[in-house]
């Protein structure tokens, strides 16, 4: 690490940065366990807020769990015009999507999902006895939860998990 911090603050350029708070408008940190449910739910799922405008000044994303419960589903929905990241973080998560759930892929541990704008999806617990543990990042504040009312299709179209860069 080289030490140019005297040089940060003499350069000459105005950083926007120069009075700011920076005890109370800086780093947040949120216990795991002073999570805030009180977030759109969806039924058959737990969501609970880590990070959005209240709770650590954030403008711009919104973060948090997920839980659902062994052996259970959500039911359809989407999110409006907000992106979706979902990050497994324990067992198994079934997703289908599509104007009819037709299509239907799998993820792991370790795995990232992601949800673009008014994609119709339902996420499932694919595990019969364990808990699906995630976390949530959303691209706005808003918690928008649209659920809608699609039969799922019996024999949805197996797609492999692969982004496109990947294929």
């Amino acid at each position: 690490m080289c030490d140019d911090h005297e040089h940060d603050h003499q350069d000459g350029h105005d950083h926007g940065h120069q009075h700011v708070d920076w005890r109370e408008h800086g780093i947040k940190i949120i216990p795991g366990n002073a999570l805030d449910p009180n977030t759109a739910q969806t039924p058959g799922m737990n969501r609970a807020t880590a990070i959005n405008h209240a709770r650590a000044g954030a403008e711009k994303i919104w973060a948090g769990t997920v839980t659902i419960h062994a052996n259970a589903k959500t039911g359809a929905h989407h999110h409006g015009d907000l992106e979706s990241i979902i990050y497994v973080v324990k067992g198994r998560a079934r997703m289908r999507w599509g104007e009819n759930l037709e299509f239907v892929a799998e993820a792991g541990p370790g795995d990232f999902i992601f949800v673009p704008p008014y994609v119709p999806h339902q996420e499932i617990n694919a595990s019969r006895d364990e808990t699906l543990e995630c976390v949530l990042v959303r691209s706005g504040q808003e918690p928008v939860v649209v659920n809608l009312d699609i039969e799922p299709v019996e024999k949805p179209e197996e797609v492999l998990w692969k982004d496109p860069i990947h294929r």
